[in-house]
């Protein structure tokens, strides 16, 4: 990680008036909701979470105008950062699953216990920075009352003060993981952190403390773990950090030593991988330790020393028939709701796409995407879409396009945008699929996948057919981006173009009405 990384913090705008249509040691995951998705909704609404003076809450139905630009809206605005058994699969003690939450400033969060005693924290999943921080003996920290994000229940977070856990220790300048030691009057003094984040004056700066991060197996033993692991105590927050981005902390999954990824690797709890699974119905999970299946593709994942990240080199795309050839590097960030690519592959693949579609194109106020189309029941045919990822094998893309609706008429729209700066493979390409990211072999996995099934990291498994994606996509889930700055080598990069065991929930304390719908729903 940079002295100071800068990540990208995601938030919402309503618009429109458009209306609905072998490893180490164990492994351990959970669950994670997409907070626009049909299940979620039910849950807020069953719920009764309100916003402001008691008005229903509103969730934006999949498939709308609003549903789409809150999403793109987060990825434009934060876009710029004693051990288990050998075969014994971890998960966090307070259970396995995350929730999105579209009144919080990210879309994955978890429950988390740290300490002794233990202390609960809702905090927000990010593949795109490392750290993890908790809000902690503030001078400057957002709301504890979850009221303040309209939330509707009466709860307050948790702060972290690590005064009031016994395990707690400080880090000192002298550690391999303090990054500021030229601001340390001495070897042993306690190393202060400062990552500041490319939305206007947002940052979180304290000290770096260790303490124990609570786990359990995922099994019917289920035995607890204390994994030891370092993060921030985060004195004082700026900018939307003090409204409503990770409110209750930040959970990283980045590639550095200091990403809890890395510590649990270092300390033989689980393997240097993990993967992701994005549910078509925007349910997913995401487990540590997973090194995926033997009948998955793979593609090399491209680092940097400076600052590790999920690069890939796809050497062409291909558009229905149409191979557009050449070469460019992305990453891989499932916090990115949909994908974005910089010119002149954004426009090479999207006038492909054009030619290949016999619909009329049209204009749509309110959304990013610049080809759209009117969308004729049972007629319309939309090429399908992959990416011949380094090594040769395709990536299948299931949802390369969204659906709206203005009451009227139905369109459809080709699912990516226009980039200035870098080439990002988001969360919407990898819908339908469990991706791994192989941090030991530094391959990127990926195969089609249902996040319900069971299925163990070495099990071998019939493939599935890759198939065609439908002829009209589904919408996608979307996932938002708390992404970090260093990532110059996704940048216009070579020549241009021409599962593991089964879902299980627990009942987050501060949202009970909702995950008890949830528990009823998965169980």
């Amino acid at each position: 990680m940079a002295t100071a990384p800068s990540t990208f913090l995601l938030f919402l705008l309503a618009v429109g008036p458009w209306t609905p249509t072998g490893c180490l040691a164990g492994t351990f995951g959970f669950d994670f909701h997409h907070r626009f998705s049909d299940r979620v909704r039910q849950w807020a609404e069953s719920g009764n979470w309100v916003e402001g003076h008691g008005s229903p809450l509103q969730w934006p139905k999949e498939g709308t105008v609003e549903y789409y630009a809150a999403l793109v809206d987060h990825d434009r605005v934060h876009r710029g950062r004693s051990l288990a058994g050998a075969d014994s699969p971890l998960t966090f003690l307070l259970g396995n699953e995350t929730i999105r939450v579209r009144t919080l400033g990210f879309l994955h969060y978890a429950e988390v216990s740290v300490g002794t005693p233990s202390t609960s924290f809702f905090v927000a999943l990010d593949t795109g920075s490392d750290l993890f921080w908790l809000p902690c003996d503030c001078k400057s920290c957002a709301p504890t009352s979850s009221k303040n994000y309209g939330l509707g229940v009466d709860s307050n977070f948790s702060i972290y003060s690590p005064s009031s856990s016994s395990t707690s220790k400080t880090i000192p300048c002298s550690s391999v993981y303090c990054e500021l030691q030229s601001q340390c009057p001495a070897g042993d003094s306690q190393c202060p952190y400062n990552v500041r984040y490319l939305s206007e004056n947002t940052s979180t700066t304290g000290v770096l403390v260790q303490d124990v991060l609570h786990l359990r197996t995922d099994d019917s033993h289920n035995k607890t773990v204390e994994a030891q692991v370092v993060l921030g105590c985060g004195q004082t927050q700026t900018g939307h950090f003090l409204d409503s981005a990770a409110p209750n902390g930040l959970f990283g999954l980045g590639m550095t030593a200091i990403s809890v990824p890395s510590i649990l690797s270092k300390a033989g709890i689980t393997s240097n991988s993990f993967s992701m699974c994005f549910g078509r119905d925007g349910i997913g999970r995401i487990r540590f330790g997973d090194q995926g299946s033997s009948d998955q593709a793979e593609t090399p994942l491209y680092t940097n020393a400076r600052h590790p990240t999920y690069i890939v080199t796809v050497n062409g795309i291909r558009i229905g028939s149409v191979m557009l050839t050449g070469v460019l590097r992305a990453l891989v960030d499932s916090g990115t709701s949909f994908t974005y690519l910089t010119d002149p592959v954004y426009s090479l693949i999207a006038r492909s796409f054009n030619s290949d579609v016999q619909d009329v194109r049209v204009s749509i106020p309110d959304l990013p995407f610049e080809y759209c189309y009117v969308l004729r029941p049972n007629e319309s045919k939309v090429p399908s879409i992959g990416l011949i990822m380094e090594g040769g094998s395709e990536f299948l893309v299931h949802r390369p396009v969204i659906l709206v609706s203005n009451g009227v008429n139905a369109y459809y729209c080709l699912a990516i945008t226009k980039s200035n700066d870098y080439n990002i493979i988001g969360q919407n390409f990898m819908t339908g699929l469990r991706i791994v990211f192989n941090r030991d072999k530094l391959v990127l996995g990926w195969k089609e996948f249902n996040c319900y099934d069971q299925e163990t990291s070495t099990l071998t498994v019939k493939p599935g057919s890759p198939g065609a994606p439908p002829t009209i996509a589904v919408a996608p889930s979307g996932l938002d981006q708390e992404a970090t700055v260093n990532r110059d080598k996704t940048r216009g990069m070579g020549p241009s173009l021409s599962s593991t065991h089964s879902l299980n929930t627990h009942l987050f304390r501060w949202i009970l009405p909702l995950l008890s719908l949830l528990c009823m729903a998965i169980l």
